[in-house]
């Protein structure tokens, strides 16, 4: 008789847990590993009795304050990532996957509000629950396949999962989740991989519960997207079924089609298998005048096809194909932004065309994109996206946000400079850059925060960016020495000649107290506030750095992003839209500081506060030292009332420098 059938065996092994537990709480830091093997097997056991999931939930915000993470990557919730539960609960190792079980039970514990944890707060840890509901729906309900059974841990994992569904809701979760994916899409990301997980996992719930379901109407536009867009591909036939019906088609539902597939791609962000499919084709059966109905193209991106028509077709042929279909959106995107007109862009698409990627090169984006085409072809798709979606580019899950970026900068704002950068690395697995005259070879240089290659990047960011993370790192390195923060030198020479060469710093980096910090706030309004500057629009893109902090206000971190504009929103209160490298723009960095990404007249992938709310989590901002002399000062009380927001948020204690005392410091 099994553990899991004696009456009792649940409560038994709670009481077993409860001893371990302690054993663990009073560890010594260095001893805990020791101890968290003995908790794990008990948890494992535990997860698989009757009732045995609600008994752990119990013990999971003991388990984290025990050290039972500690070590591990689950030390650190915030960077987890939802489409890696399933991997760790399936995978060989039952002590993993006793660790991903007590993972799930504590954020779900963050998620009701019952425990706390630095850099998680209940909304965030509520989406990241929802996003691993979604991906495993298919644990929720019907038989398990004959795959399923073989797992020795299946019938523990679908418990967890019901446990997890009735404490979220499985109605609201599913809502919500549609509303999430929504709001992902709506920043028009590069990376739609895990949005498109998420929708797969929605249309089979569906198919299976969409009678129990409201509200389908969301989702139902979500998963036609994908896969049935439009009236020839409505019932899902499958990629050489669906072109043997375009041959038989008349011109008319031809273009009926292309027009279909155009207004599912700009309605979600998302391209269907069936989009590419069509492009390819347009261009094999000599009906390539379609491709700019299919690309839905306005005035702009029609004239850019009109001058570039062999480049584009050409660009199309092996770019935009069933395994690389969001190429067609940054495809429109380039046209739209009338990329083509500037000289050096379409010379520069051609030479990315004909270079062939070094081994190591194409081993890198083999390894992050698969064989379904070949490296040159993800790169050259990735190229288009990133030209035509410069404010989708993320960071993916690395401490890399000042390289993504730059990428996103220079596609924004110089794009032929990112096109060499990216022939560069494409052809010598290098990059080489100047910092004040001196050239910085990436491949003399050692790792920077980036160890290896991200994998859950775009094929442009995984290119560049452990070149951009060494060259970045010695520019720092160069810098060593200097008084004051090395990134008033760092960010001109790294970004490019339209940054501000005036760099100004809350925080006295030596001490990390602040630095004259109501002086810091007035020369950001003189600089950027329009009732300030005289009106002065933010010309070029503008690096910047902030303070994130989680919900309750408490500090987190040092965060890279990038000033775009200061507008006033339709409800006429003034506005800074700003580029974050983070993969979803829309945080909560507490004190009613709530990050838009949608709503409040931003453009797509952009994100945005109140001025003065974010002028509370900045920190660093670049001007131009040669600026006219401001019309108008902020008020003061205005001014103390944002530095108040400072105090009680990212700088609680933290030492308070004056001008004076910073002087004094400095001396």
């Amino acid at each position: 008789m099994t553990e899991q059938t004696v009456p009792g065996g649940a409560e038994r092994l709670a009481g077993t847990l409860d001893a371990a537990l302690q054993r663990l709480e009073l560890a010594r830091p260095f001893a805990k590993p020791r101890f968290q093997g003995q908790v794990l097997d008990v948890v494992g056991r535990l997860a698989a009795a009757p009732d045995g999931v609600e008994r752990l939930y119990v013990f999971a915000p003991r388990m984290d304050v025990a050290g039972l993470f500690q070590g591990s990557d689950y030390d650190r919730p915030d960077a987890l990532l939802p489409q890696l539960v399933a991997g760790s609960l399936d995978g060989p190792s039952a002590a993993a996957a006793a660790l991903e079980t007590a993972s799930l039970l504590r954020m779900l514990a963050i998620a009701k509000g019952e425990v706390t944890h630095p850099g998680v707060h209940a909304d965030g840890a509520r989406r990241f629950l929802r996003q691993v509901l979604a991906l495993n729906m298919h644990r929720l309900f019907g038989v398990a396949d004959e795959a399923a059974r073989a797992r020795p841990r299946e019938a523990a994992t679908r418990a967890l999962f019901r446990f997890l569904a009735e404490e979220i809701g499985l109605s609201d979760a599913l809502e919500a989740l549609v509303a999430e994916i929504w709001r992902i899409l709506a920043q028009r990301p590069i990376q739609t991989g895990p949005a498109r997980e998420m929708i797969v996992q929605t249309a089979m719930t569906l198919a299976e519960k969409g009678a129990e379901i409201e509200g389908r109407i969301g989702a139902d536009r979500l998963v036609s997207a994908l896969f049935g867009p439009t009236t020839a591909s409505l019932d899902d036939p499958g990629l050489e079924e669906y072109r043997e019906r375009l041959w038989g088609m008349e011109a008319s539902a031809r273009l009926s089609e292309a027009r279909g597939l155009a207004r599912a791609m700009h309605d979600t962000g998302l391209v269907s298998d069936y989009h590419a499919a069509f492009m390819g084709w347009a261009m094999e059966a000599g009906e390539s005048d379609l491709a700019p109905e299919a690309l839905g193209l306005g005035p702009t991106g029609l004239g850019s096809w009109r001058r570039e028509r062999v480049l584009i077709e050409s660009l199309i042929r092996v770019a935009v194909t069933p395994a690389t279909p969001q190429a067609a959106l940054g495809l429109a995107g380039l046209l739209e932004r009338g990329l083509l007109h500037q000289a050096p862009i379409a010379p520069a698409l051609w030479r990315q065309l004909a270079t062939v990627p070094t081994p190591s090169v194409a081993e890198r984006l083999a390894a992050a994109f698969g064989w379904g085409a070949t490296p040159a072809a993800h790169l050259l798709a990735g190229v288009l996206q990133v030209l035509g979606q410069p404010l989708g580019v993320g960071q993916g899950a690395n401490p890399t946000c000042q390289s993504a970026r730059a990428i996103a900068m220079w596609a924004l704002n110089d794009p032929d400079r990112l096109l060499h950068h990216v022939a560069q690395a494409t052809r010598h697995d290098a990059v080489r850059m100047q910092f004040e005259g001196t050239e910085i070879d990436s491949t003399a240089l050692p790792a920077g925060l980036a160890l290896r290659a991200p994998l859950d990047a775009d094929p442009v960011s995984v290119l560049l960016v452990p070149h951009l993370d060494r060259v970045y790192a010695e520019m720092g390195r160069l810098c060593v020495g200097r008084s004051g923060d090395p990134h008033q030198w760092i960010n001109p020479e790294f970004h490019g000649w339209w940054v501000g060469r005036a760099c100004h710093v809350a925080v006295h980096v030596p001490t990390g107290a602040l630095a004259d910090l109501e002086g810091f706030l007035v020369r950001f309004f003189l600089s950027y506030h329009p009732a300030c500057n005289g009106g002065e629009p933010v010309i070029h893109p503008q690096p910047a750095g902030v303070a994130v902090t989680d919900s309750s206000g408490r500090f987190i971190g040092w965060h890279a992003i990038a000033v775009l504009r200061v507008a006033e929103d339709r409800e006429g209160a003034m506005r800074v839209y700003f580029y974050n490298p983070n993969n979803d723009s829309g945080q909560d960095w507490g004190g009613e500081v709530v990050v838009s990404t949608e709503g409040m007249g931003e453009r797509p992938g952009e994100a945005s506060l109140p001025f003065d709310a974010f002028a509370s989590r900045l920190y660093l901002f670049h001007d131009d030292p040669l600026r006219p002399v401001p019309v108008a000062a902020p008020d003061a009380g205005r001014i103390g009332a944002v530095a108040e927001r400072v105090r009680r948020s990212w700088a609680a204690g933290r030492a308070d420098l004056d001008a004076g005392a910073l002087a004094a410091a400095e001396s």
